[in-house]
């Protein structure tokens, strides 16, 4: 009778063990989960559409010379910055913590609303009369359009995966929206009734919501950090 030494019996007992554990646990090549997925679908977009709003928004500001389309530009790459810690928590082998990016995030909206304060300020001082931008009044109409269905699905999906950096982004969201309508309204005004000093005011008038999100940002309820 043919018999099996004792070191490879145990040898094949180890990989037998680890072949009937491998089947029962999700390897590294399962799929994510459908909440991962969806989180990752969200991000992606939002992250094109902040790529597009930023670039529009400070092109505009500087062809047109408006602090209202500064502030907006601003406000998205911050939000741009957001949506890419909420994809980066996802992924394990990042170093960069999520109180960390928040707190660089929070420190970069105080800088950028030190920014458009002086800029608008010395544009009401100096009498610059900023020029109608087609191009800016396209992009916050289609923030306005677009920043609320966005948030809406991030709600809806930060509350069945329990997913409170996603919950988080979404409040972003909205307040992008609330700030694509103020920008809209000066540019508006400018455009039709050229009343150059409202583009400032409006950028004044956004500036609370910058200031307000950058605390969040620094006490780690944005950002995904809540």
């Amino acid at each position: 009778m043919l018999t099996i030494p004792h070191s490879l019996n145990c040898l094949m007992a180890q990989f037998i063990h680890a072949e009937s554990r491998s089947t029962r646990e999700p390897g590294a090549c399962a799929p994510p989960p459908q909440g991962t997925r969806t989180v990752i679908w969200l991000q992606s977009i939002t992250l094109i559409w902040m790529l597009v709003e930023c670039a529009v928004s400070l092109y505009g500001a500087a062809s047109a010379q408006s602090p209202a389309l500064l502030t907006f530009g601003a406000d998205s790459f911050v939000e741009l910055l957001s949506a890419t810690v909420v994809l980066m928590a996802i992924v394990p082998s990042f170093s960069l913590t999520k109180d960390l990016a928040a707190r660089l995030a929070g420190i970069l909206l105080f800088i950028l609303a030190g920014i458009v304060a002086l800029v608008a300020v010395l544009s009401l001082l100096y009498g610059v009369k900023p020029e109608t931008s087609c191009s800016g009044i396209a992009i916050t109409l289609a923030a306005i359009v677009v920043m609320p269905i966005l948030a809406w699905a991030k709600r809806r999906t930060a509350r069945q995966a329990n997913n409170l950096a996603l919950a988080a982004d979404a409040m972003q969201s909205a307040t992008c929206a609330y700030l694509a309508a103020i920008t809209l309204a000066g540019l508006a005004i400018n455009a039709i009734w050229h009343i150059h000093w409202v583009d400032s005011a409006a950028a004044l008038l956004a500036l609370p919501i910058l200031i307000v999100e950058g605390r969040r940002a620094l006490r780690g309820e944005s950002c995904g950090c809540c």
